[in-house]
């Protein structure tokens, strides 16, 4: 996701001269982890901030987060954490998901732990040590069930012995152990019991060859909200942090949803009865009206698909979209003889939903996904600014 980022007073409307903004509010994600916090009891947390912190940008929360409590950080590849290292982020970072090819050299000088999947990463990972001479710290990721990433129980004595060998050897520093769940957002599934129970042994056998381990650490965000019995000694929420109900049918689960996208009206203008919008004329005014357009489209990550299916809030009023999405814009009706609206006045297309604005819930129902997608949707020409923790007293 490609955004330029700035700070923004939380009294602030949509700046001039901007198309749409996502404003991601940092207090919101430090309240977030300190939920988290006191959901893992014992254990540490580790906050996920892979894919550009789930669209909210990933220094920035990274920071709060950091700042907030959260002892390590965690994110796919290689690229991203020494995104974070650039960017001044010194904390403990975690990358694991490394296609062939890997150079794992520049994460061992920016003191990066790598997860290690297979025997085919050690080798890779080696041969990094050797070129760099910098010894390599290793969390194994252990298939227990998501049969996704990881080793699996076939191929995990192999990779033992791998690791006993280059620990002898003094290339590397074993620290920690991961898995990852595929039901935890259904507390109940025997499925979790099941995993964590692979894990225990997975553990169990590593520490019988001599491997020994500093963090063991299993649970993502349901169950690292509903399940303290699977914590470990680590827990790894990702999608918490941004204050999205990891279980949308319990409720926000105490959480703040931190980001709210938003756009000004760009043009208001008048309709007769029998006027079409937008292409196509999939929505024609069935009386005399008044709409306003907004300068967003799904180029921007407003997606087509949600083309008269989804409402706006302007002025504290919700207003429904009408016409085609477009690729920069989109039209709503603010029905006949509207005077309340002027070009200027802010949008808001989602947000956490106090204020009687849509949520990013509320498109993911209606296009059938998850909230982690509609997230990670904004994009292109939509500024990312960011609330400042404490900026709002809170």
């Amino acid at each position: 996701m490609d955004m330029h980022t700035t700070s923004v007073n939380p009294a602030a409307r949509t700046a001039p001269g901007v198309n749409g903004e996502a404003v991601v509010d940092l207090g919101a994600i430090a309240h977030n982890v300190r939920v988290l916090r006191e959901h893992a009891g014992p254990a540490q947390v580790m906050a996920v901030v892979k894919a550009d912190g789930y669209g909210h940008g990933a220094t920035a929360v990274a920071r709060a987060a950091v700042a907030a409590g959260a002892a390590e950080l965690g994110v796919a590849t290689v690229g991203e954490a020494l995104s974070l290292r650039r960017d001044g982020i010194v904390a403990p970072v975690l990358a694991w998901l490394h296609p062939p090819g890997t150079d794992f050299a520049p994460a061992l000088a920016a003191d990066i732990q790598i997860g290690v999947s297979s025997v085919r990463q050690i080798v890779e990972l080696l041969d990094a040590v050797t070129r760099s001479g910098r010894r390599a710290e290793v969390t194994i990721k252990v298939d227990t069930g998501l049969n996704r990433g990881g080793v699996g129980a076939g191929e995990y004595p192999a990779v033992l012995d791998a690791l006993c060998r280059a620990t002898a050897a003094g290339a590397i520093r074993v620290r920690g152990i991961m898995s990852h769940l595929a039901s935890g957002d259904e507390p109940h599934n025997p499925v979790n019991d099941l995993q964590a129970q692979r894990f225990t042994a997975m553990l169990a056998e590593a520490r019988r060859r001599g491997v020994q381990f500093d963090v063991a650490h299993l649970s993502n965000s349901p169950s690292a909200m509903t399940r303290p019995d699977l914590g470990f000694d680590m827990v790894r929420p990702g999608i918490a942090v941004y204050g999205l109900s990891p279980i949308p049918d319990l409720g926000d689960m105490g959480l703040r949803p931190a980001m709210t996208l938003k756009c000004p009206v760009a043009m208001v203008k008048s309709l007769s009865a029998g006027d079409g919008v937008s292409y196509g004329h999939a929505w024609t005014a069935e009386r005399d009206t008044t709409v306003a357009l907004l300068p967003i489209g799904y180029a921007d990550g407003v997606y087509r698909s949600l083309s008269g299916r989804i409402d706006v809030l302007i002025n504290g009023r919700l207003r429904p979209g009408v016409g085609r999405i477009c690729m920069d814009q989109f039209v709503v009706d603010l029905g006949p003889g509207a005077v309340d609206v002027t070009e200027g006045d802010e949008a808001i297309l989602f947000g956490p939903g106090g204020s009687g604005e849509p949520t990013a819930q509320d498109w993911a129902d209606r296009l059938g996904t998850i909230h982690y997608e509609v997230a990670t949707s904004p994009r292109g020409r939509v500024v990312r600014r960011y609330r400042e923790a404490g900026s709002d007293g809170r």
